[in-house]
């Protein structure tokens, strides 16, 4: 394993690196052996997964902006180390239950939501915190290495859990996360205090309308949040159904899934390290387009499933599932950073984490309701309308024009 940062950045973002890669690892385990602990262990269907997911991402929608307003108010550090240990103590918790045979659904339902009130937090700090340790000529690179960790967890992490799950069951695979988690918490911990923030007296209603009325009225920022929107409405309502779909119609084993889930990771790491020579060959605008236009590729390849219900196939959706939507988390994280003022960055991430991440749930129930009522081959056929839709947007938006990152809003 190699460092997640290069010795060009400076240390406090390698510690952030590292920490990120194990707590992305810790996750995508746990992600990884919930739903096949669900399917598994306690013989749940595509419905009751579907449910089980939006229990995990509901936590997006309903604390994101609680969470930005945190982040512009306290200590990033410090919220990022709890944010971490509540995910931590949310694994042992379901560690303990296994050991002691009394997992159920509701357990699992709970102590998912529990763990990802600390993704939460996590994920609207970071990018808070990180321009206040990387001068902004490098934020592009650290963006790329952040989003390298995460793929090299995305594509390591799933098939670790999948592959724990099959070979010894479900408690190792959480004896794993867990301890990763633990480890991201103490990397965190060694990070240096931040100055205070300078707020004042601020009003929470006030904060909130600032930060919407920058995005809303953001000429880049309206339609990547849109796309954003309809595209984690259609990963959901795939992700929704995807292990009990994978298991019970394309009798896949878990292994095989979480191979699967590991080559969306693949496909993120490819993507993350071809990122600078495509930034050297193309236009930042279209590099962000890229990644719609992978997203509806790959959501047509598993459609075809439905009718051609092959593995093959269904490794070729994820690898193009993570290769270029990869892309467009690295660019529009920096055209993020590029053209929020600071003060506002733990606001406007929330609320384009709240708006975004927040249909998470939507998309998780959805797939679950299609899925009740029609089954789990229909809920491809929803996911693929909500990518055709996001490309549609992105396309017919200024931002594939852009040439470079802009320095500031756009008139």
């Amino acid at each position: 394993m190699t460092s997640p940062a290069p010795t060009a950045l400076p240390p406090a973002f390698r510690r952030i690196g590292w920490s990120n890669l194990a707590a992305q690892f810790s996750e995508q385990i746990a992600l990884a052996a919930a739903p096949l602990a669900a399917v598994l262990l306690l013989g749940a269907g595509a419905a009751e997964t579907g449910w089980l997911q939006t229990a995990q991402t509901l936590p997006f929608l309903l604390l994101s902006i609680p969470a930005g307003l945190a982040v512009d108010r306290m200590s990033r550090r410090g919220l990022m180390v709890g944010a971490e240990a509540i995910r931590a103590l949310s694994l042992l918790a379901i560690l303990a239950l296994l050991g002691l045979g009394n997992l159920s659904m509701p357990w699992l339902a709970a102590l998912g939501f529990l763990g990802a009130i600390g993704t939460v937090v996590y994920s609207v700090a970071a990018p808070a915190l990180l321009p206040t340790l990387v001068p902004r000529a490098q934020l592009a690179a650290a963006n790329r290495w952040l989003e390298l960790a995460r793929s090299t967890a995305y594509a390591g992490g799933p098939a670790l859990g999948g592959a724990l799950v099959g070979w010894t069951g479900a408690p190792a695979a959480y004896s794993l996360a867990t301890t990763l988690s633990v480890l991201a918490v103490m990397l965190l911990a060694g990070l240096p205090r931040e100055p205070a923030q300078p707020h004042g007296r601020r009003k929470l209603v006030h904060d909130i309308a600032e930060g919407a009325r920058f995005v809303a009225g953001h000429a880049l920022l309206r339609p990547i949040v849109l796309t954003a929107i309809l595209f984690n409405t259609g990963w959901f309502v795939l992700q929704a159904v995807y292990v009990a779909y994978a298991v019970q119609h394309l009798d896949m084993s878990a292994t095989e899934v979480g191979v699967s889930l590991g080559i969306y990771g693949g496909g993120m790491v490819l993507g993350a390290l071809g990122a600078p020579l495509l930034a050297s060959r193309i236009s930042f605008g279209t590099t962000i387009a890229i990644g719609p236009l992978a997203a509806l590729c790959a959501a047509s390849v598993m459609a075809l499933t439905i009718h051609w219900p092959s593995p093959a196939l269904a490794y070729l959706g994820f690898f193009l599932f993570g290769a270029g939507p990869v892309l467009w988390s690295i660019t529009t994280m920096t055209l993020r950073q590029a053209v929020t003022p600071s003060g506002m960055l733990g606001r406007v991430s929330a609320l384009i984490m709240t708006a975004t991440f927040g249909t998470r749930p939507l998309g998780a129930a959805i797939g679950a309701l299609v899925a009740q009522r029609f089954g789990a081959p229909a809920c491809l056929l929803v996911s693929l309308a909500g990518f055709a839709a996001q490309f549609l947007v992105i396309m017919a938006s200024r931002v594939p024009q852009l040439r470079a990152v802009p320095d500031a809003e756009p008139a």
